[in-house]
This record gives structure tokens, sequence and C-alpha cells, in this order.
């Protein structure tokens, strides 16, 4: 008497619906370079230029005018370094704090948006 054959069943994950081969996904976009990607690519460029330039404004408001200060009050020469060292330091610490929060939420706003959730 032969042994019978067994049978084995492989499973995958489950095969989704094929896409048309105009429609791509953002992802393969990008990697692609395509003008779709480019966009894309350009959006987060342009979102983490806009935080740059406001931190920028910002940092101008707030240190261009301490030379004009500081020539009109001459009396006021003994507190220069302590308005530089302490009075901005936490300013600019607190910009730069939210500037890098603004970049990496831009960063995951892309993410968000590439990624097929």
């Amino acid at each position: 008497m032969e042994p019978t054959e067994r049978r084995v069943v492989v499973t995958g994950p489950p095969r989704r619906a094929r896409r048309t081969p105009g429609h791509h996904r953002p992802r393969t976009e990008i990697d692609e370079q395509t003008t779709l990607g480019h966009t894309y690519v350009r959006s987060l460029m342009r979102t983490q230029l806009r935080a740059a330039l406001a931190v920028f404004a910002v940092l101008v408001l707030l240190v261009g005018p301490l030379p004009l200060v500081f020539a009109a009050a001459p009396q006021a020469r003994s507190l220069e370094w302590p308005v530089l060292g302490f009075g901005l330091y936490a300013p600019l610490v607190l910009l730069a704090r939210w500037y890098v929060r603004r970049a990496e939420r831009n960063e995951r706003d892309l993410v968000r948006l590439v990624e097929d959730r």
C-alpha cells in the first residue's frame, strides 16, 4: 500500500486589489521622482521654509533692536551682558524648541499622507 501524498496549504498576507497602472502610491511617486512626488517634497520644503522664516522674523524683532537700544542708552553699559546672556537665552531656547517641534510635525504630516493606512 502506497502512502498518500499530503497537501500543504501555503498562506500569506491577503492580496489587495491591483491598482490601475496610472495610480501609484505617494511613496512610489516620491521614490521615482515623478511630478507628483516632486510636488509632495516641494510642499514639505515650503512648510519647512515658512517655519524657518517665522523663526527668523521673531529673532530679528527680538535681537535686532538691541544694538540701537544699547547705543541710545550709554548709561546701560552694565546691562548689556546680563541682557544678552540671561534675557535672550530663554526666548532663544523656546524659539528653537518651537521650530524643532514644528519641523518634526511637518515631517510627520507628510509621512502620514504618504503612508497607506
